[in-house]
């Protein structure tokens, strides 16, 4: 078992393992119903981050068991990063602010100066962190393109094209998508594997859901990493080498992402960005619309 401050008589805490990825995911998604109105995780999400290499999810995770029944977890997933989710018919009992010290002490003793998650604007657990003391540290956004909604982009330039990743292409889109991401991301680089567990290594992975724009002379200078989540394609991730902005490439490449979606069965289009990336404009000018808003909150410790 694992030892816990704060829990209610008749509660357990134990590590979870990967057998626990389905039991994990229906806690987020009933948290996701009160908050969005639909859930939006998949086991997919859950399982990619646990199967990084550098991660030990013996180490690093902690369930909350009523019986047999999962009703919290928390993860922490990196040196400052927390995740955690609490059945809404088991809030208001101090599980979530025992699990909020638990991450906390992981943080303090990996050497993190802080520690922080992303929840939903205004939802229980945003309540929670503000009275624990956590600040926001920036503003987030899932945009979605409505279903009858297409985006109107020019052309890609003159011999530029797109096209699916190939497994010799895997770390040069590691590359520039580590490159473009850490302009405004603090933190360290994600080694290649565990890239590549979030990306090709992720469950249902097809050649499609890794596009890559090549320029005139056979460089990659663009990335676009988008799947299936439920009824939604999803653009997890999408970038373009600094030399090559400002020429009208990122609206072709999300206009790609979207179409492939939408053969492979996708209803709706959706993207996240926050404050830092600053390219939430860029977004709502070809037609995306805000679907939820999230706040990062961090403490220092």
């Amino acid at each position: 078992m694992t030892p816990i401050d704060g829990l209610q008589e008749g509660l357990t805490a134990r590590p979870l393992t990967h057998d626990d990825a389905e039991a994990v995911t229906a806690v987020v998604a009933a948290e996701e119903v009160i908050d969005l109105g639909e859930p939006e995780v998949t086991v997919e999400d859950v399982l990619s981050d646990w199967l990084r290499p550098s991660y030990d999810i013996t180490e690093s995770t902690v369930g909350i068991l009523d019986g047999d029944l999962l009703v919290a977890y928390g993860d922490h997933s990196g040196p400052d990063i927390g995740y955690t989710a609490v059945l809404p018919a088991y809030q208001g009992r101090g599980i979530g602010t025992a699990i909020a010290r638990w991450l906390q002490a992981k943080a303090r003793a990996a050497g993190s100066p802080r520690i922080g998650t992303q929840v939903a604007q205004g939802s229980a657990a945003d309540r929670l962190l503000a009275d624990l003391g956590y600040e926001v540290r920036w503003t987030a956004w899932d945009l979605e393109l409505p279903p009858d909604r297409e985006i109107s982009a020019r052309p890609l330039p003159d011999g530029f094209t797109l096209r699916d990743a190939e497994d010799a292409d895997r770390e040069a889109a590691w590359t520039l998508v580590e490159d473009c991401f850490l302009e405004w991301s603090d933190r360290e680089r994600m080694s290649l594997a565990d890239f590549g567990a979030r990306v090709w290594d992720r469950g249902g992975f097809e050649p499609w859901n890794l596009r890559l724009l090549v320029s005139p002379d056979g460089q990659v200078v663009g990335a676009t990493h988008v799947f299936l989540a439920g009824d939604g394609g999803y653009v997890a991730r999408i970038a373009v080498r600094p030399d090559q902005r400002g020429r009208g490439l990122a609206p072709p490449m999300l206009v790609d992402a979207f179409d492939r979606a939408r053969e492979h069965g996708a209803v709706r289009c959706y993207l996240s960005t926050d404050t830092r990336a600053g390219a939430r404009g860029l977004y709502e000018k070809v037609g995306m619309e805000v679907a939820s808003t999230w706040v990062n909150r961090a403490i220092t410790l």
